[in-house]
């Protein structure tokens, strides 16, 4: 694996500040299941769903910037394609990480 490819696949999945909100939600869900058990297994139930969300959307968007650089014209070099084979083969690599 070249050093480029190895820094793509550690790339974090989630940007700073949504890291910080969802565990920030996930602390206040556990302080609050002292009082609310049930409550706070839904809202848990809630949080995995939204960052499920949040991922699908990070990789949705990866996905159409990489669609992007290839699928310009029937003109693309075979150094594009190659470029664009390598970069898919990072995004694979990160969708597997999870």
């Amino acid at each position: 694996m070249t050093p480029q490819a190895i820094q793509e696949t550690d790339l974090p999945l989630f940007a700073q500040n949504d890291t910080l909100a969802f565990r920030s939600r996930w602390e206040k869900i556990q302080i609050g299941f002292v009082d609310e058990p049930r409550k706070a297994v839904v809202e848990a139930d809630e949080l995995v769903a939204n960052a499920i969300k949040r991922l699908a959307e990070v990789f949705a968007g990866e996905r159409q910037k990489l669609e992007v650089e290839w699928d310009k014209s029937d003109k693309v070099s075979t150094e594009d394609l190659r470029l664009a084979l390598h970069r898919y083969r990072s995004f694979f690599n990160r969708l597997l990480s999870v």
